[in-house]
């Protein structure tokens, strides 16, 4: 009896190893189906990639050149400047100041000469306003000096 016992026992513990095994094997078969569609998909994918850096990598260097070219034009403006203030800034404010000079000694030369006004009627201008020159006359007997109207 302890026999038969013993194999009813191996025979359940065979099948159940069985259907573990069995289990196992189709699990590794999804697995291996799984991971070759993953390499089937990820291989264009990658090349795709590697194309789409190579592009960027030849624009970067476009754009480098170009930055390069702008960096060297504006060296060449700001030198150019120079050169040209240096060259011709001296002589237009010497020939300016010339100018002014002549215009100023040919309006003294051909204005005539103002008559000495009397102190009564003599008057300021300013900011294209005549104000009279003597606000201390004396109003009603009283000074202006200090005083509100």
């Amino acid at each position: 009896m302890a026999g038969i016992l013993v194999a009813v026992f191996w025979a359940i513990l065979v099948s159940f190893l069985a259907v573990v095994l069995v289990r196992l094997a189709q699990t590794l078969r999804a697995t291996t189906k799984l991971v070759a569609d993953v390499t089937e998909q990820a291989v264009p994918l990658l090349a795709d990639a590697s194309a789409t850096l190579r592009s960027a990598q030849t624009q970067l260097d476009k754009v480098d050149a170009i930055a390069s070219d702008v960096q060297e034009v504006t060296s060449n403006a700001s030198a150019l400047s120079t050169t040209v203030a240096s060259t011709f800034g001296g002589p237009l404010v010497k020939v300016a100041a010339f100018g002014y000079g002549v215009r100023q000694a040919l309006g003294r030369r051909t204005a005539p000469e103002p008559a000495p006004a009397s102190p009564a009627s003599r008057r300021a201008v300013i900011v294209g306003r005549t104000v009279p020159s003597a606000r201390s006359k004396k109003r009603n007997g009283r000074s202006s000096r200090g005083q509100k109207d």
